[in-house]
């Protein structure tokens, strides 16, 4: 039977994930963490512009989201929440491009 949306996204998010096999110094992981705040803020950019194109995109279409937009959001809800989860020590699994994207 195949997976609905909802187990997709949720296996995404909560699924077994490759912890690495040593942890790195904290200096290393501080550099990571920079790095990832400032990737944070460009997809927090890109989220805003995102949501104000598929308003737009609503609008027009009487309501009707596209659906490339929407798919596109989730995946990038997915990685701000893997880089969340980096950033506050829950994982040692990196985002992309540091791991696979999904």
């Amino acid at each position: 039977m195949p997976l609905s949306e909802e187990e997709k996204v949720n296996g995404r998010l909560n699924g077994e994930q490759n912890e690495p096999s040593g942890r790195e110094g904290l200096v290393m992981r501080f550099v990571y963490m920079v790095l990832i705040s400032v990737m944070l803020s460009f997809a927090h950019t890109v989220l805003g512009a995102l949501t104000i194109i598929q308003f737009v995109v609503m609008v027009i279409n009487g309501g009707e989201p596209n659906a490339r937009l929407a798919e596109f959001g989730t995946d990038l809800g997915i990685w701000i929440a893997k880089a969340a989860r980096f950033q506050t020590a829950a994982s040692e699994v990196k985002p992309w491009p540091w791991t696979e994207l999904d």
